[in-house]
């Protein structure tokens, strides 16, 4: 290509180079000087190589957000009973041409999912008092992934790495699909949605409020360790198929720590502090009377609201530790703990009552989400 270049004087454009050059290390020099009372540059970029602090972190990259992108579901698809349109005209077609293929059993089973039959699908499915059940556990959830939403887009001035920020990037796309999907999902059953409860205000709160890289553990560690248990558990019940894919997506979330701190690990104090410690420990104890506010609920369903009180709290530990986020109780104290906790209560609540060990219990149901937390908890 041919241009027509305008003639400049080069002594114009050294001079304006050389101010530039004097003015930039001014403005540089002033908040590296800054930064020392926290008041300095405030995004962690690094213009000159191009990426933010941390380097490319490409392996990061391939394993969250390459694969995230990968697996991103759409709603129009696995939830056509919601107003969403988010995909394009070939995934239309495509969907046009499976539709095609089905036979009429398979149809039968697409069509109830539309939009104009999922509630009758609902009403025969469950009596009234199930579908009160079901909305009371799923809002927990639901009130739980507008925080995350909240803290992951935090989350992303705390990392380090072009692939870190891409894994925390699609971990708020998803987040945010959650919730909208998720509350158009409870809404769908025409049924009141309870308010956040004390525990899990405290909890939710705390997290939100959490410091640096403490905000992994309030929330991939914790809050989304509550959520793979609870979209595993439920899964597999008719109208709430979708969860599998929210089921997927939390095992990534869930992952992400321990990916980022092989890369960028934590210093020995931010592992072993004391006042650390504490702080996680502050984070997982307002979840066990969680277990008692649902015990209703989860009866209803036929769960033992501390079968699924252990399974989380067990898997909630394991994540911890294999992120390695140390708690001020070890892994056996808290199991002990927990468990005499939960038999406790069951003792004074429920007659009869004979000591089971609630930590060892695994409430997650369907095949291919067991084979998914095989895979997070193998080790």
């Amino acid at each position: 290509m041919k241009f027509n270049a305008l003639p400049i004087n080069p002594k114009v454009t050294r001079r304006n180079r050389r101010i530039e050059e004097v003015l930039d290390r001014i403005v540089r020099s002033g908040d590296r000087a800054k930064s020392l009372i926290g008041r300095g540059r405030k995004a962690p970029y690094d213009d000159h190589a191009y990426e933010f602090i941390g380097g490319p972190s490409e392996r990061m990259r391939r394993r969250h957000y390459d694969k995230s992108l990968r697996l991103l579901w759409k709603a129009e698809t696995h939830a056509s009973w919601s107003d969403f349109k988010d995909c394009n005209k070939e995934e239309l077609a495509l969907l046009e041409l499976a539709n095609g293929a089905l036979d009429t059993a398979e149809r039968e089973q697409v069509d109830r999912m539309q939009t104009a039959e999922f509630k009758q699908l609902l009403d025969r499915e469950y009596t009234p008092e199930q579908k009160q059940a079901i909305v009371n556990v799923l809002a927990l959830i639901g009130h739980g992934e507008a925080y995350a939403w909240l803290v992951s887009a935090e989350l992303l001035n705390e990392v380090k790495s072009t692939g870190a920020r891409s894994a925390l990037t699609m971990q708020v796309l998803e987040e945010a699909k959650h919730f909208v999907v998720l509350r158009q999902l409870i809404q769908a059953f025409d049924m009141p949605v309870p308010r956040m409860c004390a525990y899990e205000y405290v909890l939710l709160e705390r997290t939100f409020k959490s410091k640096g890289m403490e905000k992994f553990f309030g929330m991939n560690i914790v809050v989304e360790g509550f959520a793979l248990s609870l979209f595993g558990m439920m899964s597999h019940l008719p109208g709430l198929e979708v969860l599998r894919l929210f089921h997927l997506d939390e095992s990534r979330h869930t992952a992400l720590p321990v990916n980022y701190f092989s890369e960028f690990p934590m210093s020995r104090w931010q592992r072993y502090s004391p006042a650390a410690q504490l702080r996680r420990l502050s984070l997982v104890l307002p979840a066990l009377p969680l277990f008692t506010w649902i015990e209703h609920d989860l009866a209803v369903l036929g769960v033992d609201s501390f079968d699924f009180g252990g399974s989380m709290v067990r898997k909630i530990l394991l994540l911890a530790d294999g992120a390695g986020f140390k708690v001020a109780l070890t892994q056996p104290q808290l199991h002990r703990l927990v468990g005499w906790l939960f038999n406790q209560y069951c003792q004074k609540t429920r007659p009869g009552h004979v000591w089971r060990d609630y930590m060892s219990s695994d409430t997650t149901r369907g095949e291919e989400e067991q084979k998914v937390e095989v895979e997070i908890f193998a080790a």
